[in-house]
């Protein structure tokens, strides 16, 4: 594992420890608050270690070869693209009695064609 990899290990641990710990924090005070005039502030807080989960990545990608970025590249602009044409049209589906699709879940379903889009394209350039 090359110098650029262990630090975006080491740091994207972190930041999803940070994550956690920030996310269980917060459920148990709006819990245990109900009546909190913080409650906005405090639900948003577990936003913050997400955005240094997205600056780790992107130093990362920027530590990487032309083909490593370029693979990255495709399977994110393909994980947008599926992403958005997707919960655009299940936003039709719930037009006519489909469940609703909390907003929550776009990003993970982002992140996980994103994943598996970087394994397609790095088995399409071996």
């Amino acid at each position: 594992m090359n110098q650029n990899a262990k630090r975006y290990a080491r740091d994207l641990i972190l930041s999803s420890a940070a994550y956690v710990l920030i996310l269980s924090i917060s459920t148990f005070f709006v819990n245990n608050n109900p009546d909190s005039p913080w409650h906005i502030l405090i639900v948003l807080t577990p936003v913050i270690p997400t955005i240094f989960m997205v600056l780790v990545f992107a130093r990362y990608l920027n530590g990487l070869d032309e083909l490593q970025q370029r693979i990255q590249l495709m399977a994110i602009g393909v994980a947008a693209a599926v992403t958005g044409l997707a919960t655009f049209a299940y936003g039709f589906l719930e037009n006519i009695g489909f469940p609703h699709l909390p907003l929550v879940w776009v990003f993970p379903i982002l992140m996980a064609l994103w994943g598996l889009g970087t394994a397609y394209f790095s088995r399409k350039y071996q």
